[in-house]
């Protein structure tokens, strides 16, 4: 039994019409490209602005964002080339399952889990914080057990709202991707509609000397020791720096973060009307935007505070509080929690299409993978990841930091769908592609490089969980998945394999 086996992409795109794991194709360009902004727009625009100026770049953080833009877009490019020529569920597991072969697509299955499920229950906690924050305007306050933990309140045990949260969008998913979408419509539009008020409203209070420095002296940082330092430190005794060039760097590798999520457009490609066409458009349009307004939003916030004086917490409220427009910090807690509630859904979504295509493809148990005859949807996978997120996000993120567990799993996943593109332009060149990366095999290559790079800026901690999660995807695989695939040629009673590929 060969670990390396590929999957046909012909046979990939006909298990897509079996009426048992059939998803209804009702996704336009439109709802692609406002699902990745949904996604895309959140943590970043909120957290990650203010934190990487204050301690990184300054007001240069918007060539910082600008350096991410471009990184992310190399992957975002390899992204779309796939989505347009495999459109099947599953995103860059599928893509790899084409290109690498059985074992290297579970493992970036199992990084994508790793991505998306742990993704969404980090952003409900940051979700409900704000919310908690509009509850408490109003006069309601929560148990100190039931409510999120903070600094001010390290008594928090269970997180009530991210709970509450994370079953009503379960709930919602498991009910249909295209209602999902009209939600996600909605909130996304009030979620842009914040942002927008934030840039034209903030203009008016930007004062240019905040602008002096542009790029401020480089400075020594503080370097970590022990787990908690970056691989990259520890291989070869790099000094951290702040602020002049390798600021701008160290904030772009910050920053980065917040364009996570535009592959989680690729994981809905078999519900696309017309996926050839709108999964490229969905996939760049959606990163071009957000760049667009994380650029703005960095410009005004940096323009409205000294770079040296912003919450690196929270940069929009305390900003206008600064300006004696305390009043504005409602109005952007309430884009916040429309902004995280797109978010969360999304990740969910996503974490359900990557165990979907791996039930079809048995090397999970295939019956888990059956969508519902009513909705088109996988409701048993829904429920299952639902209730994981659920745990995450209401208790086991109270305990464990697990924001650069999300990272270093996407990263992996980024890094191995760049090397696949040159591979399987070579094993397949008679593929009709929509979309297709130029200069190949140099642009994926590169876009593979600087994942790496930005995977060895983590800590060796977040690099041993890693590793932790990895030997147990390896243990199930070669425990059941193996010999249970649907090209091991071991049919189950009542079931027929695909014929198997090599």
């Amino acid at each position: 039994m060969s670990v390396m086996r590929t999957k046909s992409i012909e046979q990939s795109i006909r298990e897509t019409d079996e009426p048992d794991t059939a998803l209804k194709k009702s996704l336009s360009w439109l709802d692609l490209t406002v699902f990745g902004i949904g996604v895309i727009i959140g943590a970043g625009i909120f957290t990650f602005t203010g934190k990487a100026a204050q301690a990184y770049a300054g007001p240069s953080i918007v060539i910082s964002f600008g350096i991410a833009a471009v990184v992310c877009g190399l992957a975002a490019l390899c992204y779309a080339e796939f989505a347009s020529t495999v459109p099947v569920s599953g995103s860059a597991y599928t893509f790899s399952y084409a290109s690498l072969g059985e074992l290297v697509a579970w493992i970036i299955g199992w990084d994508l889990l790793l991505e998306l499920a742990l993704g969404a229950g980090v952003v409900s906690q940051g979700w409900s914080s704000y919310a908690n924050l509009l509850l408490t305007d109003m006069g309601i306050n929560l148990p100190d057990a039931l409510a999120p933990r903070t600094d001010d309140n390290p008594a928090g045990q269970f997180n009530l709202l991210a709970f509450i949260l994370i079953i009503a969008l379960t709930a919602l998913v498991a009910w249909g991707i295209k209602e999902s979408m009209r939600v996600n419509l909605v909130l996304v539009g009030i979620k842009l509609f914040v942002v927008l008020f934030v840039i034209i409203a903030g203009i008016a209070y930007i004062k240019s000397a905040n602008y002096s420095p542009f790029i401020p002296p480089a400075q020594a940082g503080d370097a970590s020791e022990g787990v908690k330092q970056p691989l990259i430190q520890a291989l070869l005794g790099f000094t951290p720096t702040t602020y002049g060039i390798g600021g701008i760097v160290a904030g772009a590798s910050i920053v980065f973060f917040a364009y996570i999520g535009f592959d989680v457009v690729a994981t809905t490609a078999e519900e696309a009307k017309n996926p050839q066409r709108d999964l490229p458009i969905g996939i760049i349009a959606s990163l071009i935007i957000c760049t667009i307004l994380y650029v703005a939003v960095a410009f005004v916030i940096t323009g409205m505070v000294k770079y040296d004086k912003i919450d690196p917490d929270a940069a929009l409220a305390t900003a206008f509080k600064d300006v004696g427009k305390a009043g504005y910090a409602t109005i952007i807690a309430c884009g916040a929690v429309a902004g995280l509630t797109t978010v969360v859904m999304t990740l969910i979504i996503g974490a359900t299409r990557v165990l979907f295509a791996m039930c079809r493809d048995w090397l999970l148990p295939p019956s888990f993978g059956r969508t519902n005859p009513k909705t088109g949807t996988p409701v048993r996978i829904t429920i299952g990841v639902g209730l994981v997120v659920a745990f995450i996000g209401s208790y086991l993120g109270n305990h464990i930091d697990l924001e650069e567990m999300v990272n270093i799993g996407t990263l992996a996943a980024f890094s191995l769908v760049s090397v696949a593109v040159p591979i399987l332009r070579h094993k397949r060149p008679d593929l009709k592609r929509a979309f297709t990366v130029p200069w190949s095999p140099f642009l994926p290559l590169v876009a593979a490089a600087a994942s790496v790079y930005l995977m060895l800026n983590l800590s060796i901690e977040t690099w041993i969980r890693f590793l932790i999660w990895m030997a147990l995807g390896f243990v199930i695989y070669f425990a059941y998945s193996v010999r249970n695939s649907r090209l091991s040629g071991n049919p189950k009673e009542g079931e027929v394999p695909s014929l198997t590929s090599t």
